[in-house]
């Protein structure tokens, strides 16, 4: 079946402009269309889901109303805006999505005209839009609309009422859609804040209204009380029929909630509240996964989903047989609670993403979900660390990056035990340079005081948990990648790590590979490789970027001449640069290649793709060897 038949009105449309003259028949008929490409296309190539179902209508609705590209709309953080690529441009393209070379996940600038603002971490809709608002205005351009679309769950970052208090502040003529799937109101709820909204919302009423304002300014002393019976008459209403008190606190005009998937009533909000002043919120309910029954079902494991079987929303993907280090350091933390009580898991709003689930199953006493709020979660460990309690906070690498001023100030300055699990260190894949986990060993090498270290492999990484868990001087980090293990045996129970110790795994003659966590089973593989071309490796699993093994590498640098270090980091500042600033303080004369990812973001595909472009998978890493053997010797040189 053809896509002109498949999908008749879609199939019709590119862009916004095609659908301004739809009447709402056909825009009801359109969204149908469009949650029937998305159940086709993400089925197939995987991808986020249930928020762009979710989002089908409101999606619509702004392109419809808003004059966009030159209306900004900031999408809030981009899993929702799938619905938003197709009717921009970008609706074949949305079947390469997250791809190699394919259209990214999540907004980008560079990708479309229609993306105004990038992002792939979540609550920075309204502060971008604030700052799109006041650039209007210093740029005198009166008629452009600046909307921010923010998830409910973007609403648990502080970083949000940060921006509404200023935007407040301000009063920014700008609009917040809040989109809310996640609370359930009543019908009769319903009913009466909808039709209050509609009544507060509409041209006449505010017409009106501002006829009173003008009038009873008039009336001197009288004018006020009467202005001040008719403002908590209206704020009594409001508290009573709509939960948008605190929005209105921050110095936003609140309407809603308003059904989501109401065509008909969000064309009308938005047509009414275009043309007011000031910061304006509207509260929209939706469904996540609206229209597919598995995804409405099962609303956290169809949020991002691997292609599935589309009648039955099962995963296609076959089982790799071997455990994520995700289940392997979420098991082994539950061990550890069993016998330590104090010990508890932090993370911000992703429990199956980090492994807190299970401790959640097992031990809800010991969980705690901050939202998406890294910098309070990294804060909330330090007091609890202050009275005894040893807190695992569980936080993706490239989302700990917001609560790094809280690491240095809160925890490291004090010197509190507090452990940090990384997950998702190194390069994650399809989502991208905004979810990359490229940055940790560089950024928490730095703070004094700080042990970082990264498993070889599952088994390691259990141990270096209960290290950590049992360190007692300051703050501690692992970090481990995303995906499947590496199948080793696990024994039964726990051993203690050397602190700062590394290990030989390989005797050699030739050259020294110095690898820290993923790099160490590549380096391996590669040491094989090179070893048919005549090669002899030293293999060391270094274990710790921070503190080093500056016995080992003393013993190295006496015993090699060529040294190359490994790692799945940002070469700047990283693992390797560790070892060349010893080096170089030391005075040693050796020859030093670093292998690891280039001074540059690195776009999405899978990791065994971005692996190899970047040269560091085992066919990489012997190459690299291969040539920097076959190099003359220089002394001291540091090569990148």
């Amino acid at each position: 079946m053809n896509d002109t038949v498949k999908y008749p009105i879609l199939s019709k449309v590119n862009y916004p402009s095609d659908i301004k003259q739809m009447d709402i028949t056909q825009l009801k008929g359109l969204c149908k269309d469009i949650r029937e490409y998305l159940v086709d296309t993400i089925s197939e190539i995987g991808g986020h889901f249930g928020g762009g179902l979710g989002a089908v209508e409101l999606t619509v609705a702004i392109h419809k109303v808003f004059n966009t590209p030159y209306d900004l709309v900031v999408w809030d953080t981009g899993h929702q805006a799938y619905p938003h690529k197709i009717l921009t441009g970008r609706k074949e393209a949305l079947k390469r999505i997250r791809k190699l070379n394919g259209i990214s996940g999540f907004l980008k600038r560079n990708e479309s005209e229609y993306d105004a603002f990038g992002a792939g971490h979540a609550t920075t809709s309204i502060s971008a839009a604030l700052g799109m608002a006041v650039a209007r205005d210093i740029n005198n351009e009166p008629n452009k609309k600046v909307i921010a679309v923010i998830g409910d769950g973007a609403m648990t970052g502080g970083m949000a009422y940060e921006a509404m208090n200023n935007s407040g502040v301000l009063k920014a003529n700008l609009i917040v859609v809040l989109n809310d799937n996640n609370m359930s109101i009543a019908p009769n709820v319903w009913q009466i804040s909808n039709y209050f909204t509609e009544m507060i919302s509409h041209p006449e009423y505010n017409k009106f209204k501002g006829q009173i304002w003008d009038l009873t300014g008039k009336l001197d002393y009288f004018g006020d009380r009467l202005r001040k019976i008719a403002s908590r008459l209206e704020s009594g209403i409001k508290a009573v029929v709509t939960p948008g008190m605190l929005f209105e606190a921050l110095g936003f005009r609140y309407f809603g909630p308003v059904n989501g998937h109401n065509l008909h009533q969000l064309i009308k909000i938005f047509e009414q509240t275009k043309t007011l002043n000031g910061p304006i919120l509207i509260h929209i309910i939706t469904e996540k996964g609206k229209g597919y029954k598995p995804a409405e079902e099962h609303r956290q494991r169809l949020h991002a989903a691997t292609p599935f079987d589309k009648l039955t929303g099962e995963a296609l993907k076959k089982d790799s047989g071997k455990a994520s280090y995700t289940k392997i350091f979420g098991e082994a933390l539950v061990d550890i609670v069993k016998d330590n009580p104090k010990v508890i898991g932090i993370t911000g709003a992703m429990p199956d993403g980090t492994g807190l689930d299970i401790l959640q199953k097992h031990f809800p006493k010991n969980y705690f979900d901050v939202g998406i709020a890294e910098e309070h979660g990294v804060t909330f460990a330090a007091g609890l660390a202050t009275q005894g309690i040893i807190p695992v906070v569980a936080i993706y690498s490239t989302f700990l990056q917001r609560g790094f001023d809280q690491i240095i100030h809160d925890i490291a300055l004090q010197k509190l035990h507090v452990v940090f699990a990384l997950d998702r260190a190194g390069l994650v894949g399809s989502d991208g340079p905004t979810h990359h986990g490229v940055f940790d060993l560089s950024y928490l090498r730095l703070i004094p005081g700080m042990v970082v270290m990264a498993p070889k492999d599952e088994a390691e990484l259990r141990d270096m948990l209960f290290t950590a868990v049992e360190y007692k001087n300051g703050p501690i980090a692992i970090r481990y990648p995303r995906g499947s293990a590496l199948g080793v045996k696990i024994a039964e129970g726990f051993r203690l790590i050397e602190i700062g110790k590394a290990e030989k795994l390989i005797e050699g003659e030739d050259v020294a590979l110095l690898a820290i966590g993923s790099m160490v089973d590549y380096s391996l593989k590669a040491e094989k490789k090179l070893k048919e071309q005549g090669i002899s490796c030293e293999v060391i699993n270094m274990r710790f970027a921070k503190p080093l093994d500056t016995e080992m590498l003393d013993t190295i640098a006496s015993k090699f001449h060529k040294i190359i270090t490994l790692e799945e980091n940002n070469l700047p500042g990283g693992f390797g640069s560790a070892i060349a600033e010893y080096f170089i303080n030391k005075n040693y004369k050796n020859d030093i290649s670093m292998i690891g990812l280039p001074d540059q973001f690195v776009e999405h595909g899978t990791q065994e793709e971005l692996h190899h472009l970047l040269g560091i998978d085992p066919e990489g890493i012997a190459a690299s060897v291969k040539e920097f053997i076959d190099q003359k010797n220089i002394k001291h040189k540091v090569s990148l």
